[in-house]
């Protein structure tokens, strides 16, 4: 909010002439077949493109018909449940394997992998004097904004910065990935000490950790965290790294490469995308309705208490009167999110570590109870089930992650994705993505400044 004596008492009425013009006919979107949101009312998304790099798969054709199915995720081809039961199995951390593979298209041997460690290791080392005149000098309370700033000043320090041949590009997408997480971080401990005026703890990445482990090292005052602790957050990492090439944020990688444009201004863009509390930010909602929830229930094990309160949710009773249980639904998925499935195996073990045995077992009977209240209020018309934001923000609060790095998590993760789908971009050399919009206005004459009202 601006804080200066200048009077915009004058904006209200033109603010009212601006939604006046704005205004479509809803009608008109069935009238012309316009798919709203590029998916048809059964949620399938317009077909807009070809990648080999992530797949979801929530539904069958069967004579024509879509039959949803319980949900899949495959990045570059490998399921992502077989990924994850590899990685833990062998009690290794996975997001840097994860991210190999999305750039490289093949999961790596063990030297090949140790040393794709390394050299991201090596890479955690921000420009000189970057932390102190572009971080600290310029906090913001809104962190993803920072992160975006701080991107978009990377550019003065890259003497190649418009370079997009591959090789340069695979190199910028290299450093975003191993400095996403000192920018997140350091964003934070900005925010919270010049904003919030708290102690200043900034501590150097060790090229030796996983991010995961590097994250909560440079977070904590202390530096410590449990190996648990470490693979939630690994965990979490790995199942937000990418998503098919049609989620909001990397649609907005693909769109904006195809213009040509720099590696920092693709990255910005696809922050600003991933922002949205429709996108990544919904994670914050979910704890947010859970603090609401748990003020509101007196006994968490009343199965018919909780589900009056969910009708009031949905009936814009009760929390922030938006009609919606958040974490509940998603665009593509229909009967199950694979990320949320395997997100919540492992989360009860860190819910029992943190003495939260009670809490947990209220998201699960929330997950089981919302669908049936949903499906009683509303016309579904695929199946409605937990999403990977219901249990995220639970994990990131047991963690002791603040909420506003809650959605830069989320960034330090998709960077890898992003990263995959510029360089599929620029491969394969496409045209500049321009869909059609119908323009419904009347032709009109112009008039004369004398003869206007």
């Amino acid at each position: 909010m601006k804080t200066d004596s200048t009077n915009y008492d004058w904006i209200a009425p033109l603010a009212d002439l601006v939604i006046e013009c704005s205004i479509i006919n809803p009608e008109l979107y069935s009238k012309y077949d316009v798919k709203r949101g590029l998916r048809d009312i059964s949620g399938r998304g317009v077909l807009a493109g070809l990648t080999e790099i992530g797949e979801v798969h929530s539904y069958i054709i069967d004579e024509n018909e879509m039959i949803p199915c319980p949900g899949k995720l495959y990045y570059r081809g490998y399921d992502i449940e077989e990924i994850v039961q590899g990685f833990m199995s062998e009690n290794r951390f996975g997001f840097e394997e994860t991210c190999y593979l999305l750039l490289f298209g093949d999961l790596p041997g063990k030297e090949k992998l140790q040393e794709f460690e390394k050299n991201l290791g090596r890479l955690r080392k921000l420009p000189p004097d970057f932390t102190r005149d572009i971080i600290m000098k310029a906090p913001s309370r809104d962190l993803m904004n920072a992160l975006a700033r701080c991107v978009l000043a990377l550019y003065s320090f890259d003497d190649k910065a418009d370079d997009n041949s591959i090789p340069n590009v695979l190199r910028q997408c290299l450093e975003m990935i191993a400095y996403f997480p000192l920018l997140a971080v350091y964003g934070y401990q900005a925010y919270t000490h010049y904003l919030k005026k708290n102690s200043l703890f900034i501590h150097s990445p060790k090229p030796e950790l996983s991010t995961a482990e590097n994250i909560l090292h440079m977070l904590r005052p202390d530096s410590k965290y449990t190996r648990l602790e470490a693979e939630l957050l690994d965990l979490a990492l790995v199942l937000h790294a990418e998503h098919g090439g049609g989620n909001n944020s990397t649609f907005t990688a693909h769109v904006v490469t195809s213009t040509g444009t720099d590696t920092y201004s693709v990255m910005a863009a696809a922050l600003g995308s991933l922002k949205g509390p429709r996108h990544g930010g919904a994670n914050i909602k979910v704890v947010q309705m859970f603090d609401d929830i748990k003020e509101n229930i007196k006994d968490w094990d009343d199965d018919e208490e909780i589900a009056n309160y969910l009708e009031k949710l949905l009936k814009k009773e009760a929390f922030d009167r938006s009609g919606l249980i958040y974490g509940m639904g998603h665009a593509v998925y229909s009967l199950s999110d694979p990320r949320a499935e395997i997100f919540k195996r492992h989360v009860g073990d860190l819910a029992h570590h943190k003495g939260l045995d009670k809490e947990f077992k209220l998201y699960s009977k929330i997950e089981t109870l919302a669908p049936e209240v949903i499906a009683r209020h509303r016309k579904i018309y695929k199946g409605v089930s937990a999403n990977i934001d219901f249990y995220s923000g639970f994990v990131y609060r047991m963690l002791g992650i603040p909420e506003e790095l809650f959605t830069p998590v989320f960034a330090i993760a998709r960077v890898a994705g992003w990263s995959a789908h510029r360089i599929e971009e620029l491969v394969n050399n496409g045209k500049i993505i321009r869909p059609a919009y119908k323009s419904i206005t009347p032709r009109r004459g112009y008039i004369p400044m004398e003869n206007r009202k």
